[in-house]
């Protein structure tokens, strides 16, 4: 059974603290466990709503309404595709379909070895280099083929 550590509760005080209000560190707080653990279990969801004096299911609310949050596993890499109504125009499926093709998942999966995740987003507010995508927060746009290889093999470099 997961419990949040010391230093995870640490931090979610501090959160609780600086916000003035438990509800208030509700996201800060689920942002907390899943930099620690990578996504937010059942477990530990229900300890830090706990903490913060709600009920599981009003916390899970919160979690499951934000994209970033999540409440399964997910790879070592997670990649955000936007497909956003620029990203469409601009090769969104092209990219996806190229994507799948390498990873060898769809969106909403994991690759068997764990590395990445694919999970499309509404919106990264790069229009302006549609299509794009964002892999552990650094954004890539103006994609081409060559360049989603380009940059798969690079995570896949890091991790060798």
């Amino acid at each position: 059974m997961a419990v949040l550590t010391a230093e995870e509760q640490r931090e979610i005080q501090e959160e609780i603290a600086r916000s003035g209000h438990w509800g208030a560190a509700s996201i800060e707080a689920l942002k907390i466990v899943q930099r620690h653990r990578g996504w937010v279990s059942d477990e530990l969801l229900r300890d830090t709503a706990e903490m913060l004096q709600m009920t599981p299911d009003e916390l899970d609310n919160v979690a499951t309404f934000f994209s970033l949050i999540f409440r399964r596993p997910v790879g070592r890499h997670v990649i955000l595709l936007c497909d956003s109504v620029s990203c469409w125009v601009m090769g969104y499926n092209k990219v996806r379909e190229h994507l799948s093709a390498r990873l060898g998942i769809g969106p909403g999966e994991t690759t068997a070895d764990g590395l990445f995740t694919l999970l499309p987003v509404a919106c990264l507010g790069a229009c302006e280099r549609a299509p794009a995508m964002m892999i552990d927060g650094k954004l890539y746009g103006d994609l081409t083929s060559d360049q989603i290889d380009y940059i798969l093999a690079t995570y896949r470099e890091d991790e060798a």
